[in-house]
């Protein structure tokens, strides 16, 4: 005889399994194909150059690299259902190529180390302070349908032109000009994925991995990957519940496993997010056919592909970036007082200067409690002088 409290948890399971599914179904819909595509090539000026760069001075494996952050694309599409970008970690990347003796296995050191106290801030709930953020929703004013029929060829003009997917054609346009520079490098293709291998670490490199890697990343990390994420992704997608405890636990997995073989440390960005938004893409399907891409890329050419890349055009790449740059500051508009757009500023202008986002931050910490103690004083003394003031 079945026993009724086996099957309701039986009913009950199927139910949360079916759920689930339904819900990484409904993360990779596309919203539009071409849109999808387009949002898709957002985010490679800032992947290319920093893993060619690596591949050139340092030997990264690329094909490893693209096979494990194609994976990090996809599931992280299926899981936040926004395109979440995959980047490269960068104050690592810049130590890895400014420093000769900071390798692979310091690279991988200091990635893994990283991960790791992600991965317990975000288990802790230490990260998960700052998951409220208020929406500022943007309008639009539409035009008055009562207006004529040139209004309407102009709107259908400017509907046909933003339709067109104008990042994947720059990017095409990079591939071609890649191939015109350099026509030998498409006959020294290999196919096949390249050789995965564990990556042999010393004390040595765990320690200058730490000191030199994580200490300086760390910071990044928090603030570019976590935090300004988390806001970021309320702002575009209010509709989406993502927490900066669940960004912290991502990142920190992605590299607890892929760093033991030679993949590139990797963390989200809001730039790369803002990037990918400002070029079409809405859904986690924008990232996930973008891992595809990778995926194939890295089984089929493996790191012979990096001679192709050598011979792309870096202006191709700059202007990818100076758009995901705009759009990133376009989310600024959410200053409400002359106060934040000062503390916003400050940021910024002390982040750019000291070419450090860990400094900007602090900078814009202190000013905003001077601003808090100026007015609580300001609020104090005034009530003082109209207390004396009164008979």
């Amino acid at each position: 005889m079945e026993n009724p409290s086996e099957n309701t948890n039986q009913i009950r399971n199927q139910g949360h399994r079916s759920s689930i599914v339904e819900k990484v179904k409904n993360n990779l819909i596309f919203r539009s194909k071409w849109a999808e595509l387009n949002g898709a090539m957002g985010d490679l000026g800032t992947y290319i150059p920093i893993i060619l760069a690596l591949t050139l001075a340092k030997d990264l494996n690329l094909g490893t690299t693209l096979i494990f952050t194609g994976v990090y694309n996809f599931v992280t599409g299926a899981i936040y259902g926004v395109p979440m970008p995959v980047q490269p970690m960068k104050s690592i990347a810049a130590v890895a190529i400014s420093d000769a003796d900071f390798n692979i296995p310091e690279v991988m050191a200091s990635g893994i180390c990283t991960a790791g106290i992600l991965a317990v801030l975000g288990v802790t709930g230490v990260n998960g302070a700052g998951d409220d953020n208020e929406y500022a929703a943007e309008t639009e004013s539409g035009a008055n349908d009562a207006s004529g029929s040139g209004n309407n060829r102009r709107k259908r003009l400017r509907k046909i032109i933003t339709s067109l997917p104008s990042a994947f054609i720059i990017f095409l346009l990079g591939v071609v000009l890649a191939i015109i520079r350099g026509p030998k490098a498409v006959k020294g293709f290999k196919f096949g994925p390249s050789p995965i291998e564990v990556v042999k670490m010393s004390k040595h490199a765990w320690k200058e991995g730490f000191i030199k890697g994580t200490i300086p990343q760390l910071p990044l990390s928090i603030l570019n990957s976590v935090i300004a994420v988390c806001k970021l992704s309320t702002d575009l997608f209010p509709e989406k519940d993502i927490s900066a405890t669940s960004v912290s636990i991502t990142v920190g997995m992605m590299n607890l496993i892929g760093c033991w073989f030679g993949a590139m440390p990797c963390c989200h960005g809001a730039g790369g997010l803002a990037g990918q938004y400002k070029f079409g893409g809405r859904s986690g399907g924008c990232v996930a056919l973008l891992g595809l891409a990778k995926l194939v890329l890295g089984l089929v050419l493996g790191s012979s592909l990096v001679k192709i890349l050598d011979q792309f055009p870096v202006g191709v790449l700059g202007v990818l970036l100076l758009f995901a740059g705009i759009e990133l500051a376009i989310c600024s508009r959410d200053m409400n007082s002359k106060e934040d757009s000062f503390v916003m500023l400050t940021c910024t202008a002390v982040s750019l200067v000291g070419s450090s986002a860990a400094l900007g931050f602090l900078s814009g910490i202190v000013v905003y409690l001077l601003l808090r103690l100026r007015k609580l004083y300001g609020g104090q003394s005034s009530s003082a002088i109209c207390f004396h003031g009164n008979p």
